[in-house]
């Protein structure tokens, strides 16, 4: 099958994409570089330097299928830039939308959890969400096939380790290596329902492969842990700061759906993998 995967040089986007091409798919990649990496580049991966926000120019693509990858993410970094946030999480996703649509193909849209802490705690949440219903507005009117994946936490291959963009446990395996300070922003007992990768990549092939459109799917472990527990995982003594505004405090699938309807049983254990980048 001919797949689209936007934002496909980013840190979700080359995972689903290693596994796409490993099962034989045909794949194409929209990326602007705006936080994806060429060195991301997986070999039998077609990679096109274009910004979703003019999809309707690239109608020589002609995919049979969309995996919407592509978002500026992170909290804290959107606080500064709200309009550019809205302008590609919420408009260019919408013309995304609007061009699936139009051309009857189905897509699986890159939610977050973030959601669950409220629309309106930071930029970034809130244009996620406006993306989410704007998925629901084309299934309600244009006949759109689509199915919404939230993730939770996310760690593993590929994730970036440096700059604005990162998340914990990237930026701490960075700065071990490199030797730096590692800070807990607030009391620590903040707690991340941490999910691997490859436990997120599982749930999207199965969406496409069983064709399941229609739902919204929480795709976290299902387990939580406080920032303090991983901070003693990773065999350290971090520094605390004072909390950033927008986060939320505790982040947790409690949603069966995902298991239910696709039969998802995420397994990987943060424990297992950062003893295993630690060695």
């Amino acid at each position: 099958m001919k797949i689209l995967v936007t934002g496909g040089a980013g840190f979700v986007g080359t995972n689903l994409i290693k596994r796409l091409l490993q099962e034989g798919h045909q794949v194409i990649s929209i990326d602007n570089y705006n936080t994806g990496l060429k060195n991301n580049h997986i070999e039998g991966c077609e990679y096109l330097e274009y910004d979703i926000r003019n999809i309707n120019s690239y109608d020589f693509i002609e995919p049979e299928f969309v995996f919407h990858m592509a978002a500026i993410a992170r909290i804290q970094p959107s606080f500064q830039k709200p309009q550019e946030y809205f302008e590609v999480n919420a408009l260019g996703t919408m013309k995304l939308v609007d061009w699936c649509a139009k051309v009857k193909v189905p897509i699986v849209y890159a939610g977050s959890s973030s959601k669950h802490s409220g629309k309106y705690k930071n930029p970034y949440t809130f244009s996620k969400d406006i993306g989410e219903e704007i998925i629901q507005l084309y299934q309600k009117h244009y006949a759109l096939e689509a199915t919404i994946a939230r993730f939770y936490n996310v760690y593993g291959p590929y994730q970036l380790l440096e700059g604005g963009y990162t998340t914990l446990i990237g930026r701490w395996l960075n700065n071990i290596e490199k030797g730096e300070q590692c800070y807990i922003y607030g009391d620590g007992e903040q707690r991340r329902d941490f999910t691997h990768v490859d436990d997120i990549v599982d749930a999207l092939m199965l969406i496409m492969n069983d064709e399941v459109y229609g739902f919204e799917f929480e795709l976290g472990r299902g387990k939580n842990h406080s920032v303090n527990e991983v901070a003693k995982m990773f065999g350290i003594e971090p520094i605390y700061a004072e909390a950033k505004p927008g986060e939320a405090r505790d982040t947790l699938n409690t949603s069966p759906t995902a298991g239910y309807v696709l039969g998802w049983d995420p397994k990987r254990e943060l424990e297992d993998y950062l003893k295993e980048q630690l060695k």
